[in-house]
């Protein structure tokens, strides 16, 4: 009987040690995930990005480092993405830059890398209590910290409706487990990435396959840093031939890289740099 009794209670732990482990976190999810995308629909007013986190800088007064963050206002919701990696360079830059904490609704975070999820601590001393939207792939151990830390993390495997004309890309299949914002407007889509370890053009590719969509532009970090000229090239012809037709590169993308893209891009290149405001009309 005592036998019985031990086994029972060692049962009941058990039970209770792999639910604590293997907590249940909600996902982000969409019935009719692309409703509202064609080749007419998009957004109706302007959307700005602010830059707060770069290897760059644009506006004096303000610190670059290595790591990457942007705002996006303009739409039903604000969105944070990324967070830069120095928690105190982070909160001097958005403060400097007047941004108000309490205008951000969510928190989205490409990929489970310092130099984008550093600045977390400094965001929930401004604010907690809001989603933060990540692949499901994530540790545990990053999901139980952002609990802890007053936020909520809303999971995500497959393409999502974040808000009125802003989706997550959904996880893209890679030992990094990544996503992206991906914006609709009447010129087509904007995508907008923290790494692109999956490889940017990849990626580009499954987003304009996913949403049958062309994509208008595209910017943040591509990681292209040991790409070649000749790989280069092939990557950037490939970007236009998807439609591609502004483009801002930054980050990871490498200094030799980045001048590339500049020239092939020309007058519809754009920078980033801290301090910088984008307006995707």
């Amino acid at each position: 009987m005592k036998s019985i009794r031990s086994l029972s209670i060692l049962l009941l732990l058990i039970l209770l040690v792999s639910r604590l482990a293997g907590q249940d976190y909600r996902y982000l999810e969409s019935i009719d995930v692309y409703a509202g995308i064609s080749s007419s629909a998009g957004i109706d007013n302007p959307v700005t990005v602010k830059v707060i986190y770069d290897n760059y800088v644009k506006v004096a007064g303000l610190k670059e480092d290595w790591g990457y963050s942007i705002l996006i206002e303009g739409l039903e919701k604000n969105i944070l993405f990324d967070t830069g990696t120095k928690p105190e360079i982070f909160e001097s830059n958005f403060r400097k830059m007047g941004i108000d904490a309490g205008s951000v609704d969510l928190l989205v975070i490409s990929h489970e890398h310092g130099d984008h999820t550093g600045g977390i601590p400094a965001f929930v001393k401004m604010k907690k209590g809001i989603p933060v939207i990540i692949p499901h792939s994530f540790s545990d151990r990053f999901k139980k910290q952002m609990t802890e830390a007053g936020l909520e993390p809303l999971l995500v495997k497959q393409p999502a409706l974040i808000c009125a004309n802003m989706w997550t890309s959904g996880e893209f299949e890679y030992q990094i487990a990544e996503h992206s914002l991906v914006l609709n407007t009447k010129k087509g889509l904007v995508v907008m990435t923290g790494c692109s370890h999956p490889g940017i053009i990849e990626m580009l590719k499954k987003i304009r396959a996913d949403f049958n969509k062309n994509i208008y532009m595209v910017f943040g970090g591509f990681h292209l840093m040991q790409k070649s000229d000749k790989e280069m090239d092939e990557i950037i012809s490939q970007m236009k031939a998807l439609g591609v037709v502004k483009c801002g590169a930054t980050h990871c993308t490498g200094d030799k890289q980045i001048n590339m893209f500049r020239n092939a891009f020309g007058e519809n290149y754009f920078e980033l740099g801290v301090g910088n405001i984008i307006l995707i009309l």
